[in-house]
């Protein structure tokens, strides 16, 4: 049996391919364990500096939840208080190592949930994105707690409330996207954003995605008092004197990654 997700280091880049092109790489159980799987086993692994999520295939970087089993995709164990799926957002939200989508076909649904849960992402210009749950009867309910802190809240309203998709212009324009690139190029912009990541410090991404979770729901006050405490922290580490050290020596910096 073909895994659902793949999981494989490239370099100091840790992929992770939902491989399920024939159902336009639907959601289910093992695909969500899958990717949470992936980003446990990149974290794991100190060599890994960043993390890329994509899709197999040119058709779809996501589609969503499998409808094709319209009851198990829509089944709740009401015993628990948790989803997998929003477990999945809750740990991509945690992460301290940076992640990148790489989209390179339809992005839909809980498709959409899985790209706001990236750092950045990169899209092929002919990609199609949506949030058509209300044609089905439900609605995106677990993909607004991540869409709202990234989209303006009008343009969440109508994507949302009527379920018509829209193009990677749009979704550029949106915020959802860091680049649009034609489809041949995706690749080479996914390697050229790889490498303006792994020549930094790890310690200072680390520490930095750590901070900008924990202020995000800060008051101003709050915030300000927190980061002049976490600026003192990370001036003691190894990366920040190593970077000093190369910047007075007019060399690349070798980081320790403590």
């Amino acid at each position: 049996m073909t895994d659902s997700v793949i999981r494989e280091k490239r370099g100091q880049a840790f992929w992770i391919t939902i491989n399920r092109p024939d159902k336009r790489n639907a959601l289910n159980g093992e695909v969500i364990a899958g990717i949470a799987r992936g980003y446990r086993e990149a974290h794991d692994d100190k060599e890994v500096r960043v993390i890329v999520l994509t899709g197999a295939g040119d058709k779809a970087f996501c589609a969503g939840a499998d409808l094709q089993n319209s009851g198990a995709a829509f089944a709740m164990d009401l015993s628990k208080p948790n989803a997998d799926y929003a477990d999945l957002l809750r740990l991509s939200q945690s992460a301290t190592k940076p992640a990148i989508a790489r989209v390179g076909g339809v992005c839909m649904a809980g498709g959409m949930g899985l790209l706001c849960m990236t750092d950045m992402a990169v899209a092929a210009e002919n990609v199609i994105f949506g949030l058509p749950e209300v044609k089905v009867g439900v609605f995106p309910m677990q993909v607004l707690s991540l869409l709202q802190r990234i989209a303006p809240p009008r343009l969440i309203n109508e994507w949302a409330l009527t379920g018509e998709p829209f193009d990677a212009k749009a979704a550029l324009a949106a915020g959802l996207l860091n680049y649009v690139v034609p489809a041949a190029e995706l690749d080479a912009k996914i390697d050229w954003l790889i490498g303006r990541i792994v020549d930094k410090s790890p310690t200072a991404i680390r520490r930095g995605k750590y901070a900008m979770r924990a202020i995000a729901a800060m008051s101003f006050d709050e915030s300000i008092a927190y980061t002049e405490s976490q600026i003192a922290i990370m001036a003691m580490t190894e990366d920040a004197k190593e970077g000093l050290k190369a910047f007075a020596e007019k060399r690349k910096p070798v980081w320790p990654g403590k």
